[in-house]
């Protein structure tokens, strides 16, 4: 099977859902859970659009393009997020998953061309 050329936009992506994933059950989990409750929502959010941005990418949906920006959105706002909490150790490591995951989502809008997206 040939490595997407969107492999690494792909990679990005999955590492973030997973990041906010754990990033959201471990707030849950904390103490203040009260004071992370933005975190959580901004979490769960991230994690369905970065799950959703690599299943389509996977699949080469030519119709991704709008995706990519907001994709880099939630995650910039899931990072700056995590980052008032980076007293969590969690918090932190999904900040840069989710800076990570932007920047990835960032080149592809500069890159691609539609009619690129599709899989050979």
């Amino acid at each position: 099977m040939n490595q997407s050329p969107f492999q690494d936009c792909i990679d990005a992506c999955v590492q973030c859902a997973m990041a906010c994933n754990h990033c959201s059950t471990s707030c849950l989990h904390s103490e203040d859970v009260k004071t992370q409750i933005r975190c959580i929502q901004l979490d769960n959010e991230c994690a369905i659009i970065c799950n959703a941005a690599a299943n389509m990418l996977s699949s080469g949906n030519k119709h991704i393009g709008a995706l990519y920006q907001e994709c880099a959105e939630i995650c910039d706002d899931c990072a700056e997020e995590c980052e008032k909490h980076a007293h969590h150790d969690h918090c932190t490591k999904c900040a840069e998953a989710c800076r990570k995951c932007a920047e990835e989502c960032r080149e592809m809008m500069k890159n691609k061309k539609p009619e690129s997206y599709s899989v050979s």
